[in-house]
């Protein structure tokens, strides 16, 4: 100590004496500098231990390249982007969106939001399940969609803008998560089952959610079931994933479909428009109450506003109990 002091001492400026002695001098810049190394080193070492995420709610869009696209149907693509490195995870919360972005060739800005199959679980890179609207096929949108189309003409190598998070739900595990809904504060949620009606493309979310479910080692408990509302069995996203969950969970995960459009003959599911029965039946628990269970819907808005709602609605779940995507 009095080596280090000697040489601090023998270092220092001179200074008047009706201020610092000698001494009093080398020992207060002694102290003045160990701390301004410890307080660098910390900051050096917090910033180092920082987990190298590509979402970054106060960043703004960024552009991510394309580098692989499956065909999964007719009309449905898997988008696979890479993220900024190998080791980067995606630092989304289980329940939320992103938003992708892009320019068309008159400079018009279009924007539209998708929940990823992957997440922090597999680093380097994200996933999209994306079902492609094409021009000219349905009457009452001509044009088609002009994102999903955008996306399915990219080639590898492309690259298409993202921000994130987004969203209102966010699954925490073992049946806990929040919600933070338009002009209300922050609300903390729990349950033991999750019932889930998804349609269509909006299977995403619900599956986002029953991946942290079961993937989840601490928990044993929580159980979910899901009614799949689509229009022919050609449409049925995600097939062998949700099917091969029902095999490795048979006691905690129950799937059904329903059609508006099924198979002349071997279709042993459900026909036609989500209802109260098919809700009871497939969705809600026999082995939870209404009180400890959680009811999650995603798709198409006239599928939620006249037959999920009125459904749930017959059957005595509370508004505080459910929640749309």
């Amino acid at each position: 100590m009095d080596f280090i002091l000697n040489m601090f001492k023998a270092s220092a400026p001179p200074q008047p004496e009706s201020f610092f002695s000698s001494d009093e001098f080398a020992y207060t810049f002694f102290i003045g500098t160990t701390i301004f190394v410890t307080v660098i080193s910390t900051v050096a070492l917090l910033k180092s231990n920082k987990e190298d995420v590509a979402m970054d709610p106060t960043a703004d869009f960024a552009p991510f390249a394309l580098i692989e696209k499956e065909s999964l149907s007719h009309d449905t693509r898997r988008f696979t982007f890479a993220l900024q490195t190998p080791t980067t995870k995606l630092g989304l919360p289980i329940g939320q969106h992103i938003s992708l972005r892009f320019r068309d060739e008159d400079g018009k800005r279009h924007q539209r939001s998708y929940t990823p199959v992957t997440g922090d679980e597999t680093c380097g890179k994200v996933s999209f399940v994306i079902k492609v609207y094409k021009a000219g096929v349905h009457p009452k949108f001509p044009d088609g969609g002009k994102m999903s189309q955008h996306l399915d003409s990219l080639s590898i190598g492309d690259t298409i803008e993202m921000k994130g998070p987004k969203g209102h739900l966010n699954y925490l595990g073992r049946g806990k998560f929040t919600v933070k809904l338009m002009r209300k504060p922050l609300e903390t949620r729990k349950a033991k089952h999750f019932g889930m009606i998804a349609g269509g493309t909006g299977i995403t979310p619900m599956l986002q959610v029953l991946h942290a479910i079961f993937r989840d080692s601490k928990d044993s408990s929580t159980t979910a079931s899901l009614l799949f509302a689509n229009q022919t069995e050609d449409d049925i996203l995600v097939r062998e994933e949700l099917e091969s969950l029902v095999k490795e969970f048979p006691g905690r995960f129950k799937l059904h479909y329903t059609l508006d459009r099924p198979p002349a003959s071997g279709w042993k599911y459900s026909k036609g428009f989500v209802n109260k029965d098919m809700v009871q039946d497939h969705v809600l628990s026999k082995k939870a109450s209404n009180d400890e269970t959680q009811v999650l819907m995603c798709g198409p808005p006239p599928m939620i506003k006249f037959a999920c709602i009125p459904a749930l609605d017959s059957l005595g779940l509370d508004e505080s109990k459910r929640f749309s995507f």
